[in-house]
Order: structure tokens, then sequence, then C-alpha cells
């Protein structure tokens, strides 16, 4: 696949599908949505409804994006013509051995086989295709349509050559896709925020702080400090002008001894009950798509702040790129 592909396919039309459907659509590409669901035309137009007018660069019309989508409920048919394939099946293994044992008899040849996988890696489903090569996952962080990061992680067979042609893709769509250079359990990010959300739970499940009010704090500290800088700098500029090194060296001690104070909270009946009822009563019931939204133009509004800030609008930076980027600064990451 040596150039753009203009034809993807995604299986799966859950929440992550209909992002992906809607930013593949969005960035011009022919996309063919494969579900088993018998009312999948019903929820992609549902959903592109949603997240079409809150795309990262300006909104969309979702009719307009709707109209260059073609349905086919069959699996080898749907990939049949694929540049690339995009699968967002449920977390299991047998069923994705299955599946993409289909995908990779059906496809072209030269097709990239993609996973959206946030716990498991090629060599955990590549077993029914032939040529693992071109096996790859990428994992994105929801909602795919806004969030610039795909975490992309090869297999044992899979080549450089598919890893980079992975990136390549994922870059023109406008996404940030980092390569792990070796697989770990739920790949980096999802790591990251679930040692957040552990301490999280602790937290409110103690009594500290309601839920709300937790949320509060991380958007109002370290979620602002996040969006700017990631914690390594974060931490580095902590420690003035000698740096993580002064940093460490002053707290490194009293850092290592409150990891022993975290809270390991279990998820019993009576802890998920407390967390469900209150994230019911904070947020309310059956208003997904306005949360939704609103939570894609907060998100945009930060990326369209880095975008200025990086393309010196403001005379500040000097062409020195925030971390994390923006979408057009892409190839500086992976």
């Amino acid at each position: 696949m040596g150039t753009r592909p203009g034809a993807v396919t995604v299986i799966g039309a859950g929440t992550i599908g209909l992002g992906w459907i809607t930013l593949f659509a969005a960035h011009g590409l022919s996309v063919t949505v494969n579900s088993r669901r018998p009312d999948a035309r019903r929820v992609v137009e549902e959903g592109l409804r949603t997240f079409a007018p809150t795309l990262p660069g300006g909104g969309r019309d979702p009719e307009e994006l709707l109209a260059g989508l073609r349905f086919e409920p069959d699996v080898a048919r749907s990939v049949a013509g694929a540049d690339v394939v995009q699968e967002n099946a449920p977390e299991d293994p047998a069923l994705k051995r299955e599946l993409f044992g289909v995908v990779a008899r059906s496809a072209p040849p030269g097709a990239l086989l993609l996973s959206s996988t946030s716990t498991l890696v090629p060599d955990d489903f590549g077993a029914e295709v032939p040529d693992q090569g071109r096996l790859v996952v990428g994992h994105p962080f929801n909602p795919p349509h806004v969030v610039p990061l795909v975490e992309v992680v090869g297999g044992t067979r899979t080549t450089p050559e598919a890893i980079e042609e992975t990136i390549a893709f994922y870059r023109s769509v406008g996404k940030v896709p980092i390569a792990l250079r070796r697989p770990v359990p739920r790949f980096v990010a999802n790591r990251l925020q679930t040692a957040l959300l552990q301490e999280s739970i602790h937290l409110v499940r103690e009594g500290v702080v309601t839920m709300e009010e937790l949320d509060s704090v991380v958007v109002n500290s370290i979620g602002l400090r996040w969006a700017t800088v990631g914690p390594f700098q974060a931490f580095h500029l902590g420690g003035g002008e000698g740096g993580l090194r002064r940093w460490l060296g002053h707290l490194g001690r009293g850092l290592e001894a409150s990891w022993r104070e975290l809270g390991r909270p279990e998820l019993t009946e009576e802890t998920i009950e407390l967390l469900s009822s209150e994230a019911e009563r904070v947020y309310g019931t059956g208003n997904y798509p306005k949360l939704s939204t609103e939570r894609d133009i907060r998100q945009n509004a930060i990326l369209e702040a880095l975008a200025r800030v990086e393309n010196g609008n403001n005379g500040q930076l000097n062409g020195v790129a925030p971390a994390g980027g923006h979408r057009d600064a892409a190839a500086e990451h992976g």
C-alpha cells in the first residue's frame, strides 16, 4: 500500500466504530460499514449526527458524510476491496481469531488489518491469518474522531513495513500515532488512565470528595497541566533550573512513600452500586448525545488553542511544539 488508502472497512458500529466511521468519512475515504446489528444503518446515522458537528477543524454535515457510506453485513464482501480494515469487535480472542481469519482470506493481499483492541496483541488473534505480517493493533483513545492518540502495536510476525504504513495511514487522517517499542498489557494510555482511576475510586469511596468534586480537581489541576505538557516534562519544570534531577533528589524518597499510601479499592457490588448511582445522580441518564457533544467541544477547544500556539500566533514558543502536539505535528511522533 504505497499511497494513501482510499477504501476503508470499519467492522463494528459501537462507540469506537462510530468514531472511526465519522473520522474516515470526514477525510474523504470510501467507508464500508460492517455490522451484525440489524439496525446498523440507524445506529450509524444517529452516531454521525452526534459526532459530525464536533469534528476537529470544524463540523461537517452528517448527511453529506452518510451519503458516502456503504453498508455490508457480510464480513467477506465488506472487506473485498479494502485498503485498510479497522476492526472493533468485542474483546474476545476467539471471536477476533475467527473474524480475522475471514478478513485475511477476503481482503486484498496488501491491505492493512488493524484492530482497535485495548487489551490484546496481534499474536492473540492472528492464528487464522496466513500472512500475519500485516496484522497490527491500532488502539485509539476515546473518542477516536477527536482525541489524536493511536497506539500502534505489532506482533512477533508483524513486519516493520506494516508498522510504517499503519503510522502513515493514521497520520493521513489527522491522528498522532505512537508505536510501542514492545507490547505491554493494556498498552500505555489505558495503564496511565487506570492508575488515576484507581485512586479516584478510592477517594470517592472513602468519602474524601464526591465524584463531581474529584472531576473538578482533575480538570482544574493535572488535567489542565497534562493537556499542555506530559508528566515527565511537568515535573522536570517543577524542579526549576535543576530540572527532574533536582526534583527527584529533593522529593524522590517522599514520592516513593506516597505510592504505598495509594488506595487499592475492590470493585465489590457495593462499590459498583455506589459509583453507578453517584454517576447517574451527577450526570443524569438518557443524555449521552448532549454530554458527548459538550465533551467534544471542550476537547476541540484545547486542540485548537494548542494549534494556535504551535503555529506561532502568540509569538511565545518560537516554533517549539507543545507536548502531545496537534494533528499537523504528527510527524514528530511515533
